[in-house]
């Protein structure tokens, strides 16, 4: 069943004429949990951290590719942004409009107010496809890198590439 979040993304990317393909899976809340539902999917797979500043005023949705760690006192040096710590559930569901486990780059359609900053690893430009959930942990959606890049720039949010 499709909820009214993922519906949200496939209403954005068609009226964007974004192709996408759709592939469902059991609920998954880690990498590593959901490796195995994509061995068949082609593309990159990420990492999405939903991130804070200590003062609670700066977010950052943070997009690696799969395999990487994020270092998060290396990157709050690279955003000049202070400590950075996982964000609430309150905050990805305030931000985002996102439960835990579904966190991802599509969720920006939900920042009326442009309030989280994207970080993109440099590594994902590479890319032919990426994958991401669709605003929901029961499905991954494969699109191609530019269009991925034509979701983020409708959408309006500051990205920063690391």
């Amino acid at each position: 069943m499709i909820t009214e979040n993922e519906q949200k993304v496939y209403d954005v990317m068609d009226q964007l004429g974004i192709s996408y393909k759709r592939y469902e899976h059991p609920p998954v809340y880690t990498v590593e949990e959901a490796q195995q539902y994509w061995k068949d999917i082609d593309g990159a797979h990420a990492k999405n951290l939903f991130l804070r500043n200590n003062k609670g005023n700066r977010h950052f949705l943070v997009v690696l590719e799969q395999s990487k760690s994020a270092d998060l006192k290396d990157l709050s040096g690279k955003l000049a942004a202070g400590k950075l710590s996982f964000a609430s559930e309150r905050r990805l569901q305030e931000h985002l409009g996102l439960e835990t486990g579904a966190v991802s780059p599509f969720g920006i359609i939900n920042d009326q107010d442009k309030k989280v900053t994207l970080v993109i690893d440099k590594t994902m430009q590479k890319k032919e496809s990426v994958n991401f959930h669709p605003n929901v942990n029961t499905a991954t959606i494969n699109v191609s890198y530019q269009d991925f890049e034509k979701f983020l720039k409708h959408c309006g949010n500051a990205i920063i590439y690391i």
